[in-house]
């Protein structure tokens, strides 16, 4: 499997496991989190003084990576928004983006050219994909306002066959099942 299909493929994946796991924290074990992601962010960082060259640049960067995901993840677990939950895809894509832009300047020549080019291929294309799970959300519910819409308005054209108390009781009912004012 070449990289770019193990990169999209491990993409996919967090997406989906980030959208499971999307269920609300208490103030207390989001500070906790918080806490824990700089702690380990720190242990990783101070893990790359070992190395040398770009080997250390790289695990730098992996560091910083891993810290702004956990971080976007951990909002998005707090919060529960789908806004959260599309920057957390961005921060994964922009992290990646970042690690594998480092890995080219192990190369030289057309061979780095092509690197950066993939690179940053599967970057707008990560970003093109939490822009489409954005739309998407966004349509969705678009069509569930719709649909309530022409519920709200087929309950209410049964309601004029009513008359009196009848009718104005219907059409309260109506108003009350679809959220109208």
């Amino acid at each position: 499997m070449s990289k770019n299909t193990s990169l999209k493929l491990a993409l996919a994946v967090a997406g989906l496991l980030a959208a499971s796991q999307s269920m609300a924290l208490s103030k207390g074990e989001y500070e906790s989190s918080k806490d824990r992601i700089k702690a380990e962010y720190k242990v990783d960082k101070d893990a790359c003084d070992a190395l040398k060259n770009n080997e250390k640049d790289v695990c730098v960067e992996q560091a910083k990576g891993k810290e702004s995901i956990a971080k976007a993840e951990l909002e998005h677990a707090y919060t529960g928004k789908e806004a959260d939950r599309i920057k957390a895809l961005e921060a994964r894509a922009d992290a990646n983006y970042a690690v594998a832009k480092e890995r080219c300047d192990d190369q030289s020549g057309n061979g780095k050219d092509v690197c950066v080019k993939e690179a940053k291929a599967t970057h707008v294309a990560a970003l093109a994909d939490a822009k489409a799970i954005k739309k998407i959300g966004q349509a969705r519910k678009d069509a569930a306002e719709d649909k309530r819409d022409a519920d709200y308005k087929v309950a209410i054209e049964k309601c004029d066959a009513l008359a009196g108390d009848a009718k104005s009781s219907c059409v309260s009912t109506a108003k009350a099942n679809f959220g109208k004012s």
